[in-house]
């Protein structure tokens, strides 16, 4: 048989991997075929959601299992041998590979990153280079050919047998800071996107330096007791009795790992610095969770921490690096060695995409005066003067206000699941309290089933705190809906969270980040696959920022002049509602840790005035729709769409070239949702009554749209059956009604056989039998759709 003849599968079983077997590849350790390394963009429509095309290599060369080295393209053979290089290039870039393969099974085209002088050339089928001999490569390519830098990079992955594997972008972020630290760097910054698996990301790093003894001694730091407790119930838990945590004032120095939280380890007396109870070397490594918050500022007490053990290898986790005039991660640590951000977890799959819904009232959009002689609940004169947006529950709170907020959520729940896990982000403590009261009214139904249906989870209550683990458990159904400020702005890893509302203030990007971050996480199990935003306050603006999902850009301005600040931006943090972490209370003579350090002082708010009987009305409610890179579109739907239509088609006849001529029409269909065109978004905008070919035709070309069951009433009114036999006509008159209810999609898929009425007329075998066979069935239908279109 003809080697053309082969299939791509066929040129794999039969030339690679005996080429790969012959120059010493171990099958089972060293190559693995047809490797999908994405899980494929979810693509929302309406309330249905569906997996994009997963990122697939033919072949992943790897020197160890966790050192992914090399990827190999297969065409079959009536293609040239370079034919899949581009997309092997593409495929390397994403998995940081320097050695790229494109064969045919003739022989292969060897692109070769580490080598600037000979960067292509081809090889021998039999010449296939030994792993032995990538891996010097390698290795020189990378400058870690010395025994010590091998030592690091060549430690095995830590394998549970429950299967689990770090997924590409995890392994890039692992090699790429162990290759960093062989090569001595000691301050690393690791970017990655919240949902991403940063901490089980660090677990695998710092398992790698702790078994390879390159690092002995090691300390996880971060600023919430909950998110050490997480780590060492999760990712860390394999350290067993190696670990502990740093709680008490005389600290035990005979473990290995140590996890802390900052408030454990400083005070604002000198000699209760619980940190310096360690020698300034003692430990080897240090990882700082979230390393946005306090440690990002220079003149912190928290940066205090890491100063004391400069000699240890320091390595940042953020999914939001903070850059501001006076606050710089990058400054510390460097520009991060490696950034995963939420629009590439996005389009890969492995994280949840959003759909933003604004919602307007008169109040926020025209601002509020109050009559003459308006009064305040207690009886007091109100101001008389124009309240704004900002205003609102800072310093007036207006009842209706909340109510009317309360109702839409409500609403939304209702037409969606009301027991979809909901976390509405308030301004303070007050507000989510009667956010949480109005909510219960609301769904009293509910509430009186279980009063825990919507609970407040804010750091001054004891009863929603203890809920918050039952939240994003997502095995547990209450709490459903949680009102906060801002305990829940970072480290809850809601995995079912579908509905974020957003009634607060947002002047922080950083904290904008992290709000989104709460629903990104996916959960297929528990059919978590997207989330939905509810913006009432306009928050998300910050979609149209450049920096919402770009690497950070370094701005700060290094003053010697500039006074210290203790604080964080009012914007970034509610220290009321954020408290510090607690630790569990000490005897008598040691440190308090429940006081709060310099740095969480409360602020002096303004009394609020509490008013009622304010008519408040909603202007209007609209999604907010996003192009294929995330960024909001400013253009009218139409318009963005007919701008990206009049780049893929040059005239209406192009067009109706392509439509006709296509097998499936559903094809075109999935090609434009891929160009960024939202098809069901449109439609709904356009008229739903029609299909997309009228919508096309209608906002590229300025055609007059017709409905499904005009183009229906069309065909029947010309006679068209008459050619065909009493049961084909019968069945081709049911098959053209179903496309006149149901569209396009229906028609195309032989499962329509099997709907009524067309069932009816038999099994689909039997159908089929009555237009002489499956070719006659297909060519019938392919003419039948011609016909409906034939008026264009």
């Amino acid at each position: 048989m003809s080697k053309k003849l082969f299939s791509e599968r066929d040129i794999c079983t039969k030339f690679i991997t005996p080429a790969l077997e012959s120059a010493g590849w171990d099958k089972i350790k060293q190559f693995r075929e047809e490797v999908s390394f994405t899980d494929g963009r979810i693509i929302v429509r309406g309330k249905l959601s569906t997996r994009g095309k997963k990122k697939r290599a033919d072949y992943i060369l790897y020197y160890k299992p966790n050192i992914p080295i090399g990827i190999i393209e297969v065409k079959e053979n009536n293609h040239e041998v370079g034919a899949g290089m581009q997309q092997g290039l593409e495929y390397a870039d994403v998995l940081q590979l320097p050695f790229v393969f494109s064969t045919n099974g003739d022989r292969f085209l060897f692109h070769d990153k580490t080598n600037p002088n000979t960067i292509e050339n081809e090889i021998e089928l039999d010449n296939f280079p030994s792993p032995e001999i990538l891996w010097e490569k390698y290795l020189q390519f990378k400058g870690l050919a010395n025994e010590q830098s091998k030592q690091i990079v060549e430690q095995d992955y830590f394998f549970d047998g429950s299967g689990r594997a770090p997924r590409y972008y995890q392994q890039n972020a692992i090699n790429l800071t162990l290759e960093a630290i062989a090569k001595g760097q000691n301050r690393i910054l690791l970017v990655m996107a919240t949902g991403t698996g940063k901490t089980y990301t660090a677990f695998q790093i710092v398992h790698r330096l702790w078994k390879s003894r390159t690092k002995k001694r090691i300390l996880f730091l971060a600023d919430r007791n909950s998110l050490i407790d997480q780590t060492k119930r999760g990712d860390f838990k394999h350290f067993r009795d190696k670990m502990t945590i740093v709680q008490k004032r005389q600290v035990d120095k005979s473990y290995e790992i140590y996890l802390a939280i900052y408030q454990g380890l400083t005070g604002n007396e000198e000699e209760k610095n619980i940190f310096k109870q360690f020698s300034p070397d003692f430990f080897d490594l240090i990882i700082i969770d979230e390393c946005h918050r306090g440690s990002a500022k220079e003149d912190s007490a928290w940066r205090e921490v890491l100063t004391y053990f400069k000699s240890a290898t320091q390595i940042g986790l953020t999914a939001t690096p903070k850059e501001t005039d006076t606050v710089s991660n990058s400054e510390y640590f460097g520009d991060p060695i490696y950034t995963y951000s939420l629009k590439q977890g996005i389009d890969d799959g492995f994280l949840a995409p959003y759909q933003v819904i604004r919602v307007s009232m008169d109040l926020d959009v025209e601002g509020w005066r109050p009559e003459k002689e308006k009064k305040d609940k207690d009886g007091n004169l109100v101001e008389d003067r124009i309240y704004n947006r900002k205003d609102f529950d800072r310093n007036l709170v207006i009842d209706e206000r909340t109510q009317t907020v309360a109702r839409k959520v409500t609403e939304f729940l209702k037409n969606t699941s009301r027991f979809n896990k909901t976390i509405v982000f308030c301004r303070d403590i007050d507000h989510a309290e009667r956010m949480r009261s109005a909510l219960a009214n609301l769904n009293s139904d509910l509430v009186l089933q279980n009063h825990k249906y919507v609970m407040r989870i804010t750091g001054d209550n004891d009863e929603g705190k203890r809920e918050l683990d039952n939240f994003i458990d997502p095995e547990q159904t209450y709490p459903v809906i949680a009102t906060t400020s801002e305990l829940m702005t970072t480290g809850v890893d809601a995995q079912t969270c579908k509905l974020i509302v957003l009634d607060t203030e947002i002047g922080s990007m950083t904290k904008f980040k992290q709000i989104i971050g709460r629903g990104t996480r996916v959960n297929e199990e528990f059919g978590k696959l997207y989330f939905t935003i509810i913006d009432f306050r306009n928050a998300t603006d910050n979609f149209a920022d450049p920096t919402f999902d770009g690497d950070p850009v370094r701005i700060k301005v290094i003053d010697e002049d500039t006074p210290a600040d203790d604080h964080f931006e009012e914007e970034d943090s509610n220290p009321e509602d954020d408290k510090p972490a607690v630790v569990p209370s000490v005897k008598e003579g040691q440190k308090d840790y429940t006081k709060p350090s310099p740095f969480d002082e409360k602020k002096t708010k303004p009394e609020k005035i509490y008013i009622n009987g304010v008519d408040v009305t909603i202007l209007n409610t609209r999604e907010l729709y996003f192009d294929k890179n995330g960024k909001p579109i400013t253009l009218s739907l139409k318009d963005y769409t007919k701008d990206l239509l009049s780049e893929k088609y040059e005239s209406l006849d192009q067009f109706l070239y392509l439509w006709k001529n296509s097998d499936r029409k559903e094809a075109i269909v999935k090609e434009l949702e891929d160009q960024g065109i939202m098809v069901n978004e449109l439609l709904e905008s356009v008229n739903k009554e029609c299909d997309l070919f009228d919508i096309i035709c209608h906002v590229a070309f300025d055609q007059k749209p017709l409905t499904r069951k005009e183009r229906v009433n069309n065909v029947k009114k010309r006679n068209y059956f008459a050619k065909y036999g009493e049961q084909a006509r019968n069945v081709l008159t049911a098959l053209v009604d179903k496309y006149a209810d149901e569209g396009l999609d229906t028609l195309e898929s032989m499962e329509v056989l099997k709907l009524n009425p067309i069932s009816d007329f038999g099994s689909p075998v039997e159908i089929v039998k009555t237009f002489g066979g499956k070719k006659q069935y297909l060519d019938a239908l392919k003419e039948l759709e011609n016909e409906i279109y034939s008026l264009a």
